[in-house]
């Protein structure tokens, strides 16, 4: 874990790019009626209890899949590819500064029943490299197995998001793997291919980062 210190630094750095790429949240309303909803999500029109179904419904159909093809791997290498925000962690639904922020529990439960077959677990963000530890740190403190994380460098927070996961993707197949799903909420996390299936939980629309 990291150093107080670190672990300070970290989130100050987490929350100026919070800041710098969604702006300051409105303050919170005392009239909301689920605390794990912030103003974020309030604004989204996304309430927790609704968006935690309909991730449970996409769990509940990448599930058999996953079981199936991991069943019988053999020798072949296997992987998930996964992306974080919303789609791992619960990260729209709590406060920046509030760490480490949850697991989704259904994507944390396929993810640990597939790394316990053998498959390994790899997380591709568009997270910027200077909150790399945090976010490592955060995912191995929910509950996740992290056999490898791509953060975005420099060069890459000027280009595409989507060809950058792609690329990701690709590289993690260029060292044996067969990605056999990719789980992400948004549509740059899944388009490009390097992978057999995908699944797409809810960003309904994009109101979820």
């Amino acid at each position: 874990m990291p150093s107080v210190k670190a672990t300070a630094t970290a989130t100050t750095a987490l929350g100026l790019t919070a800041l710098l790429v969604l702006g300051p949240a409105p303050a919170a309303s005392a009239a909301d009626p689920d605390t794990h909803v912030t103003s974020a999500a309030a604004l989204a029109d996304v309430d927790y209890t609704t968006w935690r179904r309909d991730v449970a419904a996409v769990v509940a159909e990448a599930r058999p899949y996953v079981e199936a093809r991991s069943a019988n791997a053999g020798r072949e290498k296997q992987a998930l590819v996964l992306d974080i925000d919303n789609s791992s962690l619960e990260t729209d639904f709590h406060p920046f500064w509030e760490l480490p922020t949850p697991a989704i529990p259904e994507v944390r439960a396929l993810v640990a029943d597939a790394h316990a077959r053998g498959v390994s677990v790899f997380f591709v963000t568009a997270r910027p490299g200077i909150i790399r530890s945090l976010t490592d740190w955060n995912l191995k403190e929910a509950g996740y197995p992290v056999d490898g994380l791509y953060v975005r460098s420099l060069p890459d927070l000027f280009g595409e998001v989507s060809a950058y996961k792609t690329e990701k993707r690709a590289e993690i197949e260029a060292k044996g793997y067969t990605i056999i799903a990719n789980i992400g909420n948004n549509t740059t996390d899944l388009v490009g291919g390097h992978a057999e299936r995908a699944f797409k939980l809810p960003d309904y629309g994009g109101k979820l980062s």
